[in-house]
C-alpha cells in the first residue's frame, strides 16, 4: 500500500500527507512553546522504555511532561467510521479525567499515532502527529488515508513517553466488492448508575466468538441524569461536579470521563470500529428539536444541546465535522461491499414534538397527521434517495428508537409510545412506502432505547391486518440501563398478546451480535442475567434469522 509517511523533520515530527509548511511550522511553534513550559506541563517524566512509536524519540516527548506521571491516555482509544481507504482514530488526553479539563494545561500537546498490518507493529504502513488542543479538551480525531480495503490493522498513540495499548480497526470493501460476509454488533443505553458493562467484555471476546467487522452505538452512551446514586457502583467518593446533571461543556466532558475511564468499555472500543449515533441521554431525556423534556426557553436549551454536542464530538471516533453551535449532521451512510449498506440515522434533532406529554396514547388523526416529522424533510429525502440507488443485497436502518407499533392494552385501549415513530406515524409510511416504491429488498431496521429485545415485522400500519410485513425490525436491549431485568416482564406479556407481528420480547440487558451472508441475516441476542452485581452470566437468548429476499423470521 501508499505509506502516508513523507519525511521526518528535524524536530522529530512526522509529516502526513497534506501537511502543509504553515501547518508544519504551526506544529513546530507549538513543541517549542511546550518545551519552554515544564512547570506548566509538571516535571516528572512518565516512561515506557524512552522510545516513540517508531522506535526511536518521538515528537511528542520533547513538549516535556504532563500529568506528573499520571496516565494520560486513561479514557483509552478508538476507532470509527470506516472507508475503503480510510479510518479515524481517536484519543483524549486526561491524567486526572474526573477533574475539569482532565488534569491537563492550558497548551497544545502533540501526539504521535502509528498504524500496522501486525499486532507487533513490526509491519508499520502510516504514523503522525496530531496537535491536542485544550479547547477540545485534548481530544484528537486522525485521519488515516492511503489504507487498503477490507484490511485489518492495528493503531496506537503516544504522548509524553507513555504509549497506549494496540487497537484494532478494519476498513469497508471497496465499492462493489463482494462480501461473503460481515460480522458486527451492536449495542445501546449504558446507563452508569444502573449496572455494570458486563456485555461488553463479551463483545470484544474473540476466544468464544469471531473478531466483528465494525461495532455500532445506536444511542444512549451516556445518561445526563443525576448521578450521586447507584445500584452498583460506589459513588461516595466521586465530586457533585461529575454525579450533577450536566448543562456545561465542561460538565458534559466530565460525564463523559466518567463512562470512558471503564475499562469494559475501552476494551470493547480497541476490538474494532465503531460507527456512533446519539439518541436523546447526550443532550436531556426525550428531547425533540429545539423542546426539551422540560420546555425550558428554547434559546437556553439550544446553549446546552451545542454544549452536548461539542462534548459528543469530542468523545467520538468519527468522522461527523466539529460543531459550531447547536446543530450536528450526524446522518450519514456506511456502505460494505455488495452486501451490506447502514443508514445511520437522526430521529432527535430534526423531529416534531412528542404528543400527548410524551407518554403512551391511542394512535387518532394526530399520531396520522402528515405534517409531523421523526427525521425532518432533508434527512427523508437523503435516506429514500440512497434506498433508490442501493446496489447491495441488505439495507439496514440503524437508527434509535422502534418503527414497530409495542402496542399495549391498557384500560381496555390500544396504547403506544409517543415517543416511538408509533407518534409518527405519517412519517413512517412515507419511509417504508418509499422503500417499497423503490423495489428495496432486504429491508432490516436496528434500534436500541427501549431496554428490551424485540424481533417484529416490520410494518406501515400494525392496525391493518392487511398491511404486509416489508422487512424485519430488531431492537436491542440496554448495556446497563433498566438494571437486571428479566426475560419476560409484564410489558413483554402485555404487547405480544397484543400485537401478532412481534415474535419476540425480553427485558434482559446485553447487545445484539450478527453475521449476514448473501442468503441470511442472523442475530444472536445475547443478555447478561445480572448487572447490579459482579460474576453476570451471558447467553444467547436467541437467535434470529431472516432468508435473503422474504421477510420472514426464525427464532431458534
Amino acid at each position: 500500500m501508499t505509506d502516508t509517511r513523507i519525511s521526518t523533520a528535524p524536530s522529530g515530527i512526522t509529516l502526513t500527507r497534506g501537511t502543509t509548511r504553515r501547518r508544519f511550522l504551526t506544529w513546530s511553534a507549538v513543541t517549542a512553546a511546550a518545551a519552554f513550559a515544564p512547570a506548566m506541563l509538571g516535571s516528572a517524566h512518565a516512561q515506557t522504555g524512552g522510545s516513540g512509536p517508531t522506535g526511536s524519540s518521538g515528537s511528542s516527548g520533547s513538549a516535556g511532561s504532563v500529568g506528573g506521571g499520571a496516565d494520560l491516555f486513561s479514557l483509552g482509544i478508538a476507532s470509527g467510521d470506516p472507508l475503503p481507504d480510510s479510518v479515524i482514530l481517536w484519543t483524549r488526553l486526561a491524567p486526572s479525567p474526573l477533574e475539569p479539563g482532565g488534569g491537563m494545561p492550558p497548551l497544545p500537546v502533540p501526539v504521535d499515532w502509528e498504524v500496522a498490518t501486525d499486532p507487533s507493529f513490526r509491519r508499520v504502513v502510516a504514523r503522525g502527529t496530531e496537535i491536542a488542543l485544550p479547547d477540545n479538551a485534548h481530544s484528537v480525531h486522525v485521519t488515516v488515508n492511503g489504507l487498503q480495503p477490507w484490511t485489518e490493522y492495528h493503531y496506537r498513540f503516544r504522548a509524553q513517553g507513555q504509549i497506549t495499548e494496540p487497537g484494532r480497526t478494519k476498513t469497508t470493501p471497496a465499492a462493489g466488492q463482494s462480501l461473503p460476509a460481515l460480522s458486527f454488533a451492536w449495542a445501546s443505553c449504558q446507563n452508569w448508575v444502573n449496572g455494570l458493562w458486563t456485555a461488553y467484555t463479551d463483545l470484544a471476546d474473540t476466544t468464544s466468538h469471531e473478531p466483528l467487522d465494525v461495532i455500532l452505538h445506536l444511542g444512549d452512551y451516556i445518561y445526563e441524569g443525576d448521578h450521586r446514586k447507584s445500584d452498583a457502583r460506589d459513588t461516595r467518593d466521586i465530586d457533585f461536579s461529575v454525579t450533577r446533571e450536566p448543562y456545561t461543556l465542561d460538565e458534559y466532558r466530565l460525564r463523559y470521563s466518567l463512562y470512558k475511564r471503564e475499562p469494559e468499555l475501552q476494551t470493547a472500543h480497541r476490538a474494532a470500529p465503531w460507527i456512533v449515533t446519539m439518541d436523546d441521554h447526550e443532550v436531556d431525556n426525550n428531547w425533540a428539536g429545539e423542546i426539551s423534556q422540560d420546555d425550558d426557553d428554547p434559546a437556553a436549551f439550544l446553549q446546552r444541546r451545542a454544549q452536548a454536542f461539542k462534548a459528543w464530538w469530542e468523545h467520538t471516533p468519527t468522522r461527523v465535522q466539529a460543531p459550531t453551535g447547536p446543530t450536528l449532521t450526524i446522518y450519514r451512510q456506511a456502505v460494505y461491499g455488495d452486501l451490506a449498506t447502514f443508514n445511520v440515522l437522526d430521529t432527535r434533532q430534526y423531529r416534531s414534538d412528542q404528543l400527548y406529554g410524551d407518554g403512551s396514547h391511542v394512535q387518532d388523526a394526530a399520531t396520522a397527521d402528515p405534517s409531523r416529522t421523526m427525521v425532518g424533510a432533508q434527512q427523508e429525502n437523503w435516506l429514500l434517495d440512497n434506498l433508490a440507488s442501493s446496489t447491495t443485497r441488505w439495507n439496514i436502518l440503524a437508527h434509535q428508537t422502534v418503527m414497530t407499533d409495542l402496542a399495549q392494552m391498557t384500560d381496555g385501549e390500544r396504547q403506544v409510545s409517543m415517543d416511538g415513530w408509533s407518534g409518527y406515524e405519517a412519517s413512517r409510511h412515507r419511509i417504508l412506502d418509499g422503500a417499497v416504491d423503490r423495489g428495496v429488498d432486504n429491508l432490516m431496521s436496528i434500534v436500541g432505547d427501549i431496554h428490551r429485545n424485540t424481533v417484529s415485522e416490520l410494518k406501515r400500519d400494525y392496525r391493518d391486518s392487511r398491511s404486509p410485513a416489508v422487512g424485519v425490525e430488531i431492537a436491542g436491549t440496554s448495556i446497563s440501563s433498566g438494571g437486571d431485568g428479566k426475560d419476560l416482564d409484564d410489558a413483554a406479556e402485555n404487547m405480544l398478546a397484543t400485537t401478532p407481528e412481534i415474535k419476540l420480547s425480553s427485558a434482559q440487558r446485553g447487545y445484539v451480535r450478527t453475521t449476514v451472508t448473501p442468503e441470511q441475516w442472523s442475530s444472536d441476542l445475547r443478555v447478561v442475567d445480572q448487572v447490579t452485581t459482579p460474576g453476570g452470566r451471558m447467553r444467547t437468548r436467541a437467535t434470529v434469522t431472516v432468508p435473503a429476499g422474504r421477510p420472514e423470521i426464525s427464532l431458534d
